[in-house]
């Protein structure tokens, strides 16, 4: 789908109109004006409305609220409403008072006009007909936002295409591939470990989970360092990338469960959407992304329960269950990240059902050594991105939950209990520095669509891979790294 900004709005292509609550009758005049026609011809709406009298075709779509939410949800509306009756073409414009408005609504309307047609159509047959063609009419003085907002939803569009992919192509080596070839694209370089790299160095986490695959690992660095950087320490991003997961030997029932686990990369995706983004959008900040990567497979060599393994730092670790293999690769990037002297470490991971269990598809879990400063933009930035965070506890007593008998700690807590957190608990024990911890179980991947709406949408959320991860990652080193970082 191709997309463009332009500043007016022509007769002769549908125009979707979102419309704000603030808007009057001046402002909506001067918009309807633009295609020769009147509000009494097209009046403002309380709903949805069609217009075509065979010169203009429109769409109306009043908001209920005037938030970025809303208008995300509008947008969304509008387009998949345009797909519907088939229009090829369309104009998509937000009308709302001058005083009403600024950048922010504008990224929104760049950001969802790539995001809301959204389908992973690589290897269908006859992929269902859309809109091809996208013009966002904006002023001149928002056409940077416009752009911006291009800029991250196709970062977005490339996480989800990624998590969508098939295991049996999207391997570890692969993985790492498309990350350098990312790197080359838009400009952050890349270093590659290689298995026989990984067994040197001694990351036992990796290479523990990686036992039963045939496909080797990869860990992977990504660094953006711009000239103009206003942090000598870096903001480290860690993705959890476990291409795909059958549980290992505590092997996964398949319904609900082993059928989704090629989302179990979408930490990996994130943090290198936003690495794209980052750099494409020329933040002064020095980045660096880390990737630890492998499946985990039942083969005939895989790691088992019982096992004591060494990480990276060298710490023995006992084997409960191998299932709960993502804390383990995660643990060896951590501990790698020492070795950077980092300003602040951010990880992304489907780490727990626990998570999902917790909060449900609307909100991923947040656990922060880091203090207030950090933990509050992280919130700020979920609530401003709508990808919502909830703050959970990483008190003492929880760490006793993973102590083990005959090693330094087990991977897995005490029976069901406060799952996600031992999961957090047990990354936090290989951490050095302010740290925080995103679990996107339930957020990264929807097995079934959220429940349609009738009228205006509560959600924009479509079946498989979400992308969650990127805009607020993007988000909170926009509006907050100048505090955090300078």
């Amino acid at each position: 789908m191709e997309v463009r900004i332009a500043s007016t709005l022509q007769s002769e292509l549908p125009v979707l109109w979102v419309v704000s609550p603030e808007t009057d009758e001046a402002t909506w005049a001067a918009q309807v004006g633009a295609v020769g026609l009147t509000p009494a011809q097209f009046p403002l709406a309380k709903r949805l409305r069609f217009f075509n009298n065979g010169s203009v075709a429109a769409l109306q779509v009043p908001l209920p609220a005037h938030t970025l939410e809303h208008l995300r949800r509008g947008i969304f509306y509008a387009l998949r409403k345009a797909e519907e009756v088939g229009w090829k073409e369309v104009q998509l414009t937000w009308a709302c008072p001058e005083t009403q408005t600024d950048e922010d609504f504008f990224q929104t309307l760049g950001e969802m006009s790539l995001m809301s047609l959204y389908r992973f159509t690589k290897y269908a047959v006859d992929p269902p007909a859309s809109v091809e063609r996208i013009t966002v009419i904006a002023p001149e003085r928002y056409q940077g936002a416009v752009e911006r907002g291009f800029i991250i939803g196709r970062a977005v569009n490339m996480a989800r295409d990624w998590v969508n992919e098939p295991p049996n192509v999207l391997t570890a080596e692969e993985l790492a591939r498309r990350i350098a070839a990312v790197g080359a694209e838009v400009g952050f370089s890349v270093e590659i470990w290689d298995k026989a790299r990984i067994e040197k160095e001694g990351m036992g986490g990796i290479l523990a989970v990686n036992r039963g695959s045939l496909n080797p690992p990869t860990f992977t660095i990504a660094t953006y360092k711009p000239e103009n950087a206003r942090n000598s320490r870096p903001f480290v991003l860690v993705g959890k990338g476990l291409v795909f997961d059958t549980g290992g030997l505590s092997l996964k029932p398949t319904p609900d469960s082993m059928d989704a686990m090629k989302c179990d990369m979408a930490g990996a995706a994130a943090v290198i959407g936003a690495l794209r983004a980052i750099a494409q959008l020329k933040l002064p900040y020095y980045v660096i992304a880390l990737t630890p990567s492998t499946d985990n497979r039942p083969g005939e060599n895989a790691y088992t329960p019982n096992d004591i393994i060494h990480m990276y730092d060298g710490t023995p670790v006992e084997i409960r269950n191998t299932d709960a293999e993502g804390r383990l690769i995660l643990a060896d990037a951590l501990v790698y990240a020492r070795r950077l002297d980092p300003a602040f470490v951010l990880d992304f991971a489907t780490l727990t059902g626990a998570a999902a269990m917790a909060v449900g598809r609307y909100a991923s879990v947040l656990c922060t050594n880091a203090g207030s400063a950090f933990r509050d933009a992280l919130l700020d930035s979920g609530q401003h991105t709508y990808e919502r965070l909830v703050d959970l506890p990483l008190w003492e007593e929880y760490g006793y939950l993973i102590q083990s008998d005959i090693a330094a700690i087990k991977n897995t807590g005490t029976g069901r209990e406060a799952g996600a957190i031992t999961a957090a608990k047990f990354l936090e024990y290989f951490v050095r520095y302010p740290w925080a911890h995103v679990d996107i179980a339930g957020t990264a991947y929807l097995t079934s669509p959220a429940p349609a709406d009738r009228a205006f949408p509560r959600h924009y959320q479509i079946k498989y891979a979400s992308g969650v991860g990127v805009r607020l990652t993007v988000d909170f080193l926009r509006r907050h790294g100048e505090r955090l970082f300078s």
